[in-house]
C-alpha cells in the first residue's frame, strides 16, 4: 500500500494508469499601447498558415527557466524580446491561470501548465508602425468587440450575444457545472447590462467567461467543451487565440480599466507632452466609452494630474492647442491619484 506522500494519481478523465503529474510555469504578456485613438495589443504570428484565418495569433509567452532566468520578470522580458523584438517599460503581474488546460483531452499526461499573466504598457514613438519585429499590433477590440461602447452599444450584443445567452440561461445546467451564487439569467443581466442594469466596463473577464461557458467562444469549441448550444455552431465573436491567451487579454483589459480610476497608469501610454484631447481619447480607447469633453476636463483639473508646459501645438489640424505634461508630484500627495471616470458621464 502506497503512503499518501508517494501515491500516484490516475487521470480523472480516462482512468489511465497512474502518472506523476509534472508542472511547468508559463510566462505570458499582454502588452498594450494606444495609436491613432485605438488600443492595440502585441501578438505573435499563428503557428501555421492554416491557423491564420482561424485566429489572431497568440500573446508573447514562454516557459520560465529557473537556471536561465533569475526572476519571473526577467524571463518574461526575454521571451518577449526573442519572439517579437520588442522591449517594454511598465509591467505588473496580472493573475495566475492554473486550470487544467481547458483544452485537455482524456489520456493527456503532459505537464500541468500554470500560466502567469502580465500587463505591460508602452508607447509607439512618432506614430509607431503597426508591426515590430515578428510581433504584430492588433486592435484589442478585434478580440473582444462587444467591449467597445465609444460609438454606442455594439449591435452584436443585441442581435447575437443576448439572444444566445438568454437561450442558454433557460436551459438546465449540466451535471458537471458547479454551484454558483447567481443563476445564469441573473449573471447575464448583471454582466451585459439588461433590464436597467448599468454596463460595468471593468467586468471584461466575467463577460468572457460567461460567453465561454455558454459555448459562444471559438475557444470553447476548440477545447472540446460540451456546448449548451448544441443545435448551432458558435458564432464568430472576435478572433480566437491559442490556449487561454484571450482569457488573459480579457483580464488585462479589465485590470487596466479599473486602474485608470485609482492610479495614473494612463500616462504610461502618453508622450511626455500631450493635449487634453489626446489624453481624453486615450482614456476613451481603454475604457471603451465616450466621455463628455467638459466633464472630462473638469475631472482632470480636479484630480490635479497634469500641468501646462506653456507651449502649444498646431499639429491638431485646428486652432493651436495647449500642451500638458503629467504632474508627477501627485503620486506623493495622495495614495490613489486616478481618474474617477464615473464623474465623467457618457454622452
Amino acid at each position: 500500500m502506497n503512503s499518501p506522500g508517494n501515491s500516484a494519481l490516475r487521470d480523472p478523465l480516462s482512468g489511465a494508469p497512474p502518472v506523476r503529474p509534472g508542472l511547468e510555469i508559463d510566462l505570458t504578456a499582454a502588452i498594450i499601447t494606444v495609436s491613432a485613438d485605438q488600443p492595440l495589443i502585441l501578438t505573435t504570428p499563428p503557428e501555421t498558415a492554416d491557423d491564420e484565418a482561424a485566429n489572431s495569433g497568440g500573446l508573447p509567452s514562454g516557459p520560465f527557466n529557473p537556471l536561465a532566468h533569475r526572476t519571473l520578470e526577467i524571463g518574461l522580458r526575454s521571451w518577449v524580446a526573442e519572439q517579437t523584438g520588442f522591449e517594454f517599460g511598465y509591467v505588473e503581474q496580472l493573475y495566475s491561470f492554473g486550470d487544467r488546460g481547458r483544452h485537455a483531452r482524456p489520456g493527456d499526461s503532459s505537464p500541468h501548465v500554470v500560466s502567469i499573466g502580465y500587463l505591460a504598457l508602452t508607447q509607439l514613438r512618432d506614430g509607431g508602425a503597426p508591426t515590430h519585429g515578428s510581433g504584430r499590433w492588433r486592435n484589442w477590440y478585434g478580440l473582444l468587440p462587444w467591449e467597445d461602447m465609444r460609438g454606442g452599444r455594439p449591435a452584436v450584443l443585441d442581435t447575437v450575444i443576448l439572444p444566445a445567452l438568454n437561450n442558454w440561461a433557460k436551459q438546465v445546467p449540466s451535471a458537471g457545472e458547479g454551484p454558483r451564487p447567481l443563476g445564469r439569467a441573473e449573471r447575464v443581466r448583471l454582466l451585459f447590462g439588461t433590464d436597467g442594469i448599468s454596463w460595468d466596463e471593468e467586468k471584461v473577464l466575467e463577460r468572457y467567461e460567461c460567453l465561454y461557458e455558454a459555448g459562444l467562444m471559438g475557444e470553447a469549441a476548440r477545447d472540446g467543451r460540451p456546448s449548451t448550444l448544441r443545435d448551432s455552431r458558435p458564432p464568430q465573436l472576435g478572433s480566437t487565440m491559442p490556449f487561454d491567451h484571450r482569457r488573459i487579454a480579457a483580464t488585462a483589459m479589465g485590470r487596466l480599466r479599473a486602474k485608470l480610476k485609482y492610479r495614473p497608469v494612463v500616462f504610461e501610454l502618453m508622450a511626455d507632452e500631450f493635449t487634453l484631447t489626446a489624453l481624453q481619447r486615450t482614456v476613451e480607447a481603454i475604457s471603451g466609452k465616450h466621455l463628455h469633453k467638459q466633464n472630462f476636463r473638469r475631472l482632470v483639473d480636479h484630480a490635479a494630474l497634469v500641468e501646462p508646459t506653456g507651449e502649444v501645438t498646431s499639429r491638431t489640424g485646428g486652432r493651436p492647442a495647449a500642451l500638458y505634461r503629467f504632474r508627477r508630484e501627485v503620486t506623493r500627495e495622495r495614495p490613489a491619484p486616478g481618474l474617477k471616470l464615473s464623474v465623467a458621464r457618457q454622452v
